[in-house]
């Protein structure tokens, strides 16, 4: 089975991963799109070390990943509907905006009360938060107003430097990726792109 290949190839990594997170540090690790700089969503003292690295203003709220649906019930009062029929018709990486986060960091929650919500299919990113259980930090590997990195090469020496540990899966890939697409959803059930 080709999941539990990568699974196995992957394990030693996520677990030095996990480790670095469980501690209150800052990992840089591949994603579902573009590789990411991630901590435990739900340590303070985690997201401001990222928003630190970033040099990025903390007013800007950050995208935060999660291996399941049900992890987006624990983190956001109430789904609306749409919410599960826009995941479910997705065909690249989505990220939603949803009112009413809880049980995250404050300063990962945006000042209107709204979280930035991602469900990961990509095999490494998804094993990473099932087996961490709870959602990860996940913004772009650059300094805020820099471009995002495409590939693993294109991540600054600064941010590599910077982060308590740096994931070696996947680096190889020369493959250009891109940022997830963005919703942000009203409490009114309306759509906005954002991205």
């Amino acid at each position: 089975m080709k999941g539990e290949t990568n699974t196995n190839i992957y394990k030693e990594d996520i677990d030095r991963a996990i480790a670095v997170m469980q501690q209150g540090g800052v990992i840089v690790y591949p994603t579902d799109t573009i590789w990411g700089i991630g901590c435990d969503a739900t340590n303070e003292e985690a997201v401001r070390k990222v928003y630190a690295l970033k040099q990025r203003d903390d007013s800007k709220a950050l995208i935060t990943l999660v291996d399941s649906e049900a992890k987006i019930e624990f983190y956001v009062r109430e789904v609306p509907e749409v919410a599960w029929q826009l995941i479910e018709v997705a065909d690249k990486p989505l990220t939603i905006i949803y009112d009413g986060a809880r049980n995250l960091a404050p300063n990962l929650i945006a000042a209107d009360g709204s979280v930035a919500l991602r469900i990961t299919r990509e095999p490494f990113s998804r094993e990473l938060c099932r087996r961490f259980r709870k959602a990860i930090v996940s913004t772009s590997a650059n300094i805020s107003g820099a471009p995002a990195p495409k590939t693993f090469a294109d991540i600054s020496e600064d941010i590599l430097s910077g982060a308590d540990y740096v994931c070696s899966s996947r680096r190889e890939e020369d493959i250009p990726h891109v940022p997830s697409s963005i919703i942000k959803l009203g409490a009114g059930g309306e759509v906005k792109v954002i991205r």
